[in-house]
């Protein structure tokens, strides 16, 4: 990590952050909705892939705007530890019922995340007077916490199917 002098140096490791976690995301996504049996849950995942594409993107506009320096080179391990949290309830054996509510749990602990990340980056930038790069923080920052939202509707439902124990074979 460079050495970090001021709240913009701050703001630009926290970027790097951002676009490594959201990289990791990228390919993480695809493997959820192929273990969720839910259509709609399934379709949640292939969605927020589409709108982590979009923020992958967003994040390269925010670099230029902010003198073009490089996002990439450092690795989010947070995201990295929630990625892997993911995995394990993927290769976990339970029922479809109760991995969805996994795959959700785990999903919703990203979000949390990344509305916490954008959230003060957000802040970093408004305080630094990039107005631009505020608002496309902001837009993503709307973006994570309607996937938050949609995740704890689909849960409502999904929670209470996993409650019936599995019929025995």
């Amino acid at each position: 990590m460079s050495k970090m002098k001021s709240l913009e140096d701050f703001l630009m490791e926290e970027l790097k952050d951002l676009y490594s976690a959201e990289k990791q995301l990228t390919k993480a996504l695809p493997k959820m909705a192929k273990a969720a049996t839910s259509e709609e849950l399934k379709q949640a995942f292939e969605d927020h892939l589409k709108e982590t594409e979009g923020q992958v993107a967003r994040l390269d506009k925010i670099s230029k705007l902010a003198g073009g320096r490089a996002l990439s080179g450092k690795k989010c391990k947070a995201m990295e530890g929630l990625v892997e949290e993911g995995k394990e309830i993927i290769e976990e054996d339970c029922t479809p019922e109760v991995r969805d509510v996994a795959l959700i749990a785990a999903a919703q602990k990203v979000e949390h995340y990344e509305i916490a990340s954008y959230g003060c980056a957000k802040t970093y930038a408004r305080l630094l007077g990039y107005s631009e790069v505020e608002e496309l923080l902001d837009e993503t920052l709307q973006e994570e916490s309607a996937a938050d939202e949609k995740l704890t509707a689909l849960a409502e439902v999904l929670n209470v199917e996993a409650m019936e124990p599995a019929e025995s074979e």
